[in-house]
This record gives C-alpha cells, structure tokens and sequence, in this order.
C-alpha cells in the first residue's frame, strides 16, 4: 500500500510540472508582414535606365575597332618606360578606377587629379573634371604624351612603336579600311573610344527604372526618396545620375580648398572658376577616393560634404544611410568577358625599347 501511495505521489507531482511547463509557455505570434515602400513613379521623371552602349556620329562602333581599341587600352608599350597603360589608371576589373587618391604615372610623378572611372564615361557631355575634351575619342590621346603620365614624347614616336609590329599595322587596316594611311593617331583615339563606348554597367537600378518594383529594397526605395526630397537631383540626374553638367563646388557654402579652379584652368573664363564636371553616380560605392582630388576617402564623408556645401543641408544619420544604400543600388556589372585582357601583338627588333 506504501508503495503505491508513492507512486501516485510522483505521478501527481510530474503531471504538475508539466501543467506548469504547458502554462508558462510563450505563445509565438506571427511576425508583422516587411512594410512595402511604394514610390510614386512620378519621382522617376529625372532619371532613364542606361542605354546598351554609347553611340557616336562621327565613330561608328565595329567589331574591328572595338578588337584594337581593347588592345591598346592595355598595352604598356604605348608608355615611355614601357609600364603603365590606359587600364594601370583606370583599372577595367575594378570599376575603371585605381582605387588612389591620384594616379602615379611616368618615373613615378602624380597628377592633381583623382582618376575617374571609364564605365559609363562615353555617355558624359564632356571628359576630365574640366571638360577640356568633348568625348572619349579626343580624351585617349591626352594622357599618352601627357609628361606626367605615360610620356610619350609625340604622336609620331607613338606611331612608330605601332608600326613596328605588323599585327597592329594590319589590325588599324581592318578597323579603318577607307583610309589612305590607316594607322594614325587620330584612329588610336578612334579605335580606345570605341571599346570605351561599350564600357556600360547597368545594375539593379535600371530594372527597378524599367517597371520592376521588387528589383529595389524598402531601404534603398527609401534612400531614392531622401535623395529627390534633400534637392540633389539639381545635379545628378538622367541615366548616369549626374555627367551631364558643370557644377561650382561651394555652390552654398565655400569649399574647403580651392587650390584647383576646376574649369578655370582649361578656359581661363573667371566665370568658371571651381567650376567641375558633375560627376556620375554610377558605381560610385565602388570608386572612391572623392572629388576631383581624391582627398574625401568614404563615400559617408562625401555625401555629408555635398549635403552641406552645395545645398545647405545637414543630413541625419537616417537620412545618409538610407542615400548610401540606394547609391549601391547604382553599382552595376562588370562585363568580364569584355574587359578581358586580349593578346597583344608581339614586339619586333624594330619596337622602340623602353627609355626614361
């Protein structure tokens, strides 16, 4: 009898634990549905998705040209010493940029500018900060005989390493078959012009600016709006969210260094003293250091400084987060099969050697 009082008695007591453990339970509740950011397309009138490629009126894009103009954007021989090519400045597997304050060219001199990227630079009203060349044809053949960059001593010098090997004699033939002398250095500039037309990084944005509204996130939804609201498509709008005009930097408030005049330099118009290129905002996460002489290290610190000197704002820390995350939003894809480093033409015993 003893016995099975006791194990009732345990039998009670486990039952009760386990009442105790049913009614002490938390009740899981489902959670709340992700708030939808709708935004009204209106909002949108500023921008347009980016084109398939840039296209040109007096270059027209062919495969031969796209082929040669891809070879000598990576062709070392094209620089004095032999070292630097188109690609060590503007770097095609990552973003066009070289991630530097500004670039180290020829004996290891630097420029005062801040390389920008060449994704997309085909589409801007005009090239280098100042404007000072109308297209990307033009723009390739400054920095060759640039003294500080890859220091060529002349256009001739450029085109007798060009012709000493007969790949590229032969090459300059197929991209330009009506001309006389094909090789030239107004059909190098022709030829680079035409493989950087077809530099075009769409991303996400693009979708999301074609009619996709889930191709965005809420925050980045978000962001867009901040951007419209805080007055910043003043500047960056259209399908490189900026590159389509020039823009004084202190437009507000002074910027902290005018040591560079900006357009001022090539025009020598008091009118556009630090007067720059409104630069793109395409992959811009991906291309930093900022501005003109790449002394704004984070894009944070970029945004905070356009906020404060060209409109007057101070933007919250909410406000900058949800900027920046639609500005990734903007990073696109680097077209890796076409930016692959190609075969370059053999040298011959009649290819100039490197000199410093």
């Amino acid at each position: 009898m003893k016995k099975m009082l006791i194990v009732v008695a345990l039998a009670s007591v486990v039952g009760l634990l386990i009442a105790c453990q049913t009614q002490t339970a938390p009740v899981e509740t489902p959670a709340a549905p992700a708030e939808t950011v709708t935004v009204d397309r209106a909002v949108l009138a500023a921008f347009q998705p980016l084109p398939a490629v840039f296209e040109s009126e007096t270059n027209p894009i062919t495969e031969e040209k796209i082929k040669l103009g891809r070879m000598l954007y990576y062709d070392t021989r094209l620089s004095k010493a032999q070292t630097i090519s188109c690609n060590t400045c503007h770097q095609l597997d990552k973003f066009g940029v070289d991630g530097k304050p500004v670039s180290t060219g020829h004996e290891g001199k630097t420029g005062t500018r801040n390389a920008p990227t060449v994704y997309n630079a085909a589409g801007h009203l005009a090239q280098f900060w100042d404007g000072r060349e109308p297209d990307v044809e033009a723009q390739a053949k400054g920095p060759v005989l640039n003294p500080v960059e890859m220091a060529m001593p002349d256009e001739k010098y450029v085109l007798k390493v060009l012709n000493s090997m007969p790949e590229y004699v032969a090459a300059f033939k197929a991209a330009f078959p009506d001309d006389a002398e094909p090789l030239n250095y107004d059909n190098f500039g022709k030829a680079v012009g035409a493989f950087e037309r077809k530099l075009v990084t769409p991303s996400r944005w693009d979708t999301y600016l074609k009619g996709d509204d889930a191709a965005l996130t809420n925050d980045e939804k978000k962001g867009l709006l901040a951007f419209v609201q805080n007055g910043c498509t003043a500047c960056h709008a259209g399908s490189l969210a900026g590159g389509a005009m020039y823009q004084k930097l202190g437009l507000v408030k002074p910027w902290p260094d005018e040591s560079d005049l900006g357009r001022y330099q090539a025009t020598k118009n008091d009118a556009d003293k630090m007067y720059f290129k409104v630069p793109s905002l395409r992959n811009i996460a991906e291309t930093g250091p900022y501005y003109h002489d790449g002394k704004v290290a984070t894009l944070d610190d970029a945004v905070r400084m356009m906020a404060d000197h060209q409109l007057g704002r101070a933007l919250d820390d909410e406000d900058l987060r949800l900027i920046n995350a639609w500005l990734g939003a903007l990073t696109g894809d680097v077209p890796a099969d076409y930016v692959a480093p190609p075969e370059l033409p053999p040298s011959t015993d009649k290819t100039p050697p490197p000199s410093v």
